[in-house]
């Protein structure tokens, strides 16, 4: 019996090494890439350290907010993960976004859950659940924030889209068709409080990263940078729909294109391209760095206190 839990804490070990292996290699390339793109370009810069530092902070805020409202699902659902705990587990399933292919992210965060002690049903329905909160308040934040990004009909569309995505969760018959489709048995809908609470520590989150945006600009020393709320929702745009884009490992092309042409018009051709590729870089950085910490403090594989 010994030499069996042996093997399989080798086994396990083995995987988490290669699958760490797989990871550190995209996000070097995608960092190298950008990287050599960075230095490439022929724009001014001034740097500030102290607004680059800022920014490293606000996009830690971010990673704050998302992970408790994942936690708020899990509450809902008599699922009490601590935040150490939590925040743990989404590091290190973020850093998934970097493998081709979006199943990773939200299947680590499944498998990291259910060894944290999440039952196996709301672990899978609440990665079901954390993505139509995250899409649905990103489109809210970009009818509200970036008027000129479409037209009054497309943003009145968007809007009733990111309610219908978020109410969905509180309704029982359409949670279970929700649940159908992505092969999960069992789930439960979801409080009117707890998607309020979610949604809300959603919507903080993406106005931190748009926030922490706008403070790269400053960092950089970009002369004629957007303001903050333009700003907040040009980056919550770009990154949702590098989210949505299944072939693009973290939305890598994707969200540089969409940052581009809503910069352009305000910092010039060559400052919008250092802007998205800084922006690329910084996250990048931050979220390997994040993921590297979480990695090596460790965490226990099961809280039994954790389940109903």
């Amino acid at each position: 019996m010994r030499q069996r839990s042996a093997t399989r804490r080798w086994l396990w070990w083995s995987l988490q090494l290669a699958v760490a292996a797989i990871v550190a290699r995209m996000i070097w390339v995608s960092a190298a890439g950008n990287w050599s793109q960075f230095r490439s370009l022929r724009v001014s810069l001034t740097p500030h350290v102290g607004w680059l530092a800022l920014s490293l902070l606000v996009i830690l805020l971010s990673f704050a907010s998302s992970v408790e409202a994942w936690r708020r699902i899990l509450s809902a659902w008599a699922q009490h993960l601590p935040f150490p705990a939590a925040a743990r587990i989404w590091l290190l399933a973020n850093l998934g976004r970097y493998v081709p292919g979006k199943i990773w992210s939200v299947a680590g965060l499944v498998v990291l859950a259910q060894r944290a002690g999440v039952v196996a049903w709301a672990s899978a329905a609440s990665a079901v659940a954390i993505q139509a909160v995250a899409v649905g308040t990103a489109v809210a934040v970009v009818a509200a924030a970036t008027p000129g990004a479409a037209s009054p009909v497309r943003l009145a569309a968007a809007a009733l889209i990111a309610v219908g995505t978020i109410a969905v969760l509180a309704w029982k018959r359409a949670a279970s068709a929700v649940a159908g489709l992505v092969g999960i048995r069992q789930i439960q809908p979801l409080s009117l409080a707890a998607v309020a609470q979610s949604s809300a520590f959603g919507l903080l989150s993406w106005v931190a990263h748009g926030t922490a945006f706008w403070l790269l600009a400053r960092g950089l020393g970009l002369p004629g940078a957007l303001p903050v709320g333009t700003a907040v929702g040009a980056f919550t745009l770009g990154y949702v729909l590098g989210l949505l884009a299944l072939f693009a490992p973290g939305g890598v092309g994707v969200r540089e294109v969409v940052l581009i042409s809503l910069l352009t018009p305000a910092v010039g051709a060559g400052g919008a391209v250092a802007w998205s590729l800084a922006s690329r870089i910084e996250l990048t950085l931050v979220e390997a760095g994040a993921g590297l910490v979480a990695a090596l403090t460790g965490g226990r594989k099961e809280d039994p206190s954790v389940r109903a």
